[in-house]
């Protein structure tokens, strides 16, 4: 396992109990005490730790290698009913988007998300999660045939951003991105949002309008990066810290101005250290939120929709 730099004490306190555990078992000694009292001081050290996390470090953990990506949480919500859905149409598949349809129980979901990948290969193959105009293009083909057949809409949010190229821009990144966000607007069925790691820039906001907008506890949404910030404000990524602070982008931020509906809350440790807690608990998130809205007409969701992002950013003085 990985741990990050704030996470050291943690690891030494394992390897205590490793030794202390494997010391028990190859001799006579008996070691239970010591291994309970490490124990017990490794779940305070956590406690400690992950209490008082800034928001740099949750920036850290949303971008943890062993953290469950899109596809992790597809597959453990729908299991073999989940059909990839492939192609725009028009230029051709985007492997950092995905799509699909999959069942939650008996209830029928369409599903978009970026894709990150596992290794050094898989990023390369997903493009680091950088999606493309023609990814965008494919989330907003399957959210149409979605609204044609009266499927409820289930977008996971994980990129550094929409891709940056030359190509991208060529193939008009921006109108791909604009053109989501409008449909997504007046899409007649239900959208679940939520973010499961990164939400950089646009290209997080190409899927992420919906009438239910989550944020996992250890996740975070913003305009920039904030290395980019850092880089753009103070010409250097040395102020990444600060740069964090500054831009409000934790979930606990987020949901304190009305920019979220709410917070998914992780295992201690992070949704990695736990992935069946996690997916549990979006899973019941998910089925909620779509009981709330199946109530609501087409007309009352869009309404309501609207309403919800025209009052954003809005202030009394």
């Amino acid at each position: 396992m990985e741990y990050l730099d704030f996470e050291l004490p943690i690891k030494e306190l394992e390897e205590q109990l490793d030794k202390c555990v494997l010391i028990g078992n190859e001799s006579d000694v008996d070691v239970s005490d010591t291994c309970k009292q490490i124990e017990k001081k490794l779940i305070q050290t956590k406690k400690d730790i992950y209490k008082n996390l800034t928001a740099w470090q949750r920036v850290q953990l949303s971008r943890h290698p062993s953290r469950p990506y899109t596809l992790d949480y597809v597959r453990a919500l729908c299991g073999d009913t989940f059909l990839e859905l492939h192609g725009d149409r028009t230029v051709k598949d985007d492997k950092a988007m995905i799509g699909g349809l999959g069942k939650i129980g008996d209830q029928s979901f369409m599903f978009v998300g970026q894709q990150k990948g596992y290794n050094t290969k898989t990023r390369q193959y997903r493009n680091f999660g950088m999606a493309n105009p023609e990814g965008y293009r494919k989330a907003l083909r399957l959210m149409k045939s979605a609204e044609k057949f009266g499927i409820p809409v289930v977008a996971f949010i994980d990129t550094p951003g929409a891709y940056p190229g030359i190509e991208a821009e060529e193939r008009g990144q921006g109108e791909a991105i604009a053109r989501n966000i409008l449909e997504m607007t007046r899409l007649k069925v239900p959208i679940i949002v939520v973010i499961v790691g990164e939400g950089a820039s646009g290209g997080a906001l190409g899927i992420g309008v919906g009438d239910r907008v989550f944020m996992l506890e250890n996740t975070w949404y913003s305009v920039i990066s904030p290395e980019s910030c850092s880089s753009i404000l103070w010409r250097s990524w040395e102020f990444k810290e600060r740069a964090a602070d500054a831009l409000k982008l934790t979930a606990a931020d987020m949901k304190k101005q009305h920019l979220v509906d709410g917070i998914i809350k992780e295992p201690l440790g992070g949704a990695h250290s736990d992935r069946d807690t996690t997916f549990k608990t979006v899973r019941e998130t998910i089925i909620s939120s779509y009981e709330e809205l199946k109530k609501l007409s087409p007309e009352e969701l869009v309404k309501e929709r609207m309403d919800k992002y025209a009052n954003m950013g809005v202030f009394k003085g």
